[in-house]
């Protein structure tokens, strides 16, 4: 069992919570949870590192999963797993991972565009709803925060696996928006979400919730939408608004 905060490996583990250059330099980023071992263990990829306290590992659940994973689990002490934790509470196992390299799709039919997102709980809940509504995937735009970020991995529920998830400048992003309608939510927009038809291949724009979209965003907007609210509602949550859109996306296009 490793029992000293001066292993390599936790230092390791540490840094990658810590530092997004070193995250990105090591292609690898920290995953924590039951539910991420059993989603690693579906999708069959292995991770390249585990570890696990004695608890964890000791319920009958947890060592059957360990078995269908092709790495052996390191063994930590509670204070170490504390430490290696981005959470208040370690959850008594947590893996390194490679950070997916997914491709959009050649021709899209649906994605979301992120200007300046900044909180990482918002982002893990549009990667999520992203990923539930059928979206091919997220472009990043400047400012964004990192996808893998510990809190956006907590929030993503997985949807960092799955889903296409792309940091990119503005001359990226307009390249891969060609063909597309692309709508900027927008509170004074002049459609409705609803009345946008999503059966076309259609990209989504949503901005900082305090500043709104920056002029690159708004260039690239063929439309501006909103979502119709009572007069006593001045706006939505960026992730709730991102995923009401989407979800009227998934909607129309399951009742084609």
């Amino acid at each position: 069992m490793i029992t000293s905060s001066t292993n390599s490996k936790i230092k390791y583990v540490r840094r990658l919570q810590a530092e997004k250059r070193f995250r990105y330099r090591e292609n690898a980023f920290v995953v924590e949870g039951t539910r991420w071992i059993s989603d690693l263990v579906q999708l069959g990829l292995p991770p390249q590192m585990l570890f696990t306290t004695a608890d964890w590992a000791a319920n009958g659940d947890n060592t059957a999963l360990l078995e269908q994973l092709p790495v052996a689990a390191a063994a930590v002490s509670d204070p170490l797993m504390a430490m290696m934790s981005a959470t208040k509470t370690a959850p008594g196992v947590l893996a390194v991972m490679p950070i997916p390299q997914l491709a959009i799709p050649p021709r899209p039919s649906l994605l979301l565009v992120l200007d300046e997102v900044t909180n990482p709980g918002n982002l893990g809940t549009m990667l999520r709803s992203a990923g539930a509504a059928g979206a091919d995937g997220i472009l990043l735009g400047p400012g964004c925060v990192d996808a893998y970020n510990p809190k956006v991995v907590r929030g993503g529920m997985g949807a960092q696996l799955r889903l296409p998830v792309q940091q990119a400048d503005w001359e990226e992003i307009e390249k891969e928006l060609v063909g597309m309608q692309v709508w900027l939510a927008a509170a004074d927009g002049d459609h409705s979400y609803t009345e946008v038809d999503w059966h076309l291949p259609s990209a989504v724009i949503i901005g900082n919730e305090a500043q709104g979209a920056a002029a690159a965003a708004d260039r690239l907007a063929t439309g501006r939408l909103s979502i119709p609210m009572h007069a006593a509602t001045e706006s939505l949550n960026a992730a709730v608004a991102a995923s009401i859109i989407l979800f009227e996306a998934a909607r129309q296009r399951h009742h084609k």
